[in-house]
């Protein structure tokens, strides 16, 4: 600070240091002072608005919860090698060519799957 008359930041305080700057933010994080969720932020007279009114949370909402029930309640009701497909397919990021050939299914077997696995889908969902 004596040096250039003002705060140094988070580049140069991790080079007098000798650490990365990602340690030093983690450590400038780890001093502030905790606020409570019900913490006032405006006050109008009337309504006041929280921290906790201010915070928002767009993974978890009601219609990504019952998604994932509906999804989980569709995939319990596969057979085991319907599950597989699944699993390699929209959890491991695998082709459909890559699944194909590690279940050994031949590309014309595959089309009439998918054809069938597209009503069953459609009627789970509805």
């Amino acid at each position: 600070m004596r040096e250039h008359q003002r705060e140094p930041d988070i580049v140069e305080l991790a080079r007098a240091m000798n650490v990365p700057k990602e340690e030093v933010v983690f450590a400038l994080d780890a001093i502030l002072d905790p606020v409570s969720l019900f913490e006032p932020v405006f006050h109008d007279g009337t309504d006041t608005v929280c921290v906790m009114d201010q915070v928002g949370d767009t993974r978890n909402t009601d219609d990504h919860w019952l998604a994932a029930i509906a999804l989980r309640e569709a995939i319990d009701g596969l057979d085991d090698r319907e599950k597989r497909i699944i699993r390699l397919r929209f959890f491991e990021g695998r082709t459909q060519m890559e699944v194909a050939r590690e279940i050994h299914l031949s590309p014309n077997k595959r089309k009439q799957e998918k054809g069938q696995k597209a009503g069953k889908t459609a009627a789970v969902t509805a």
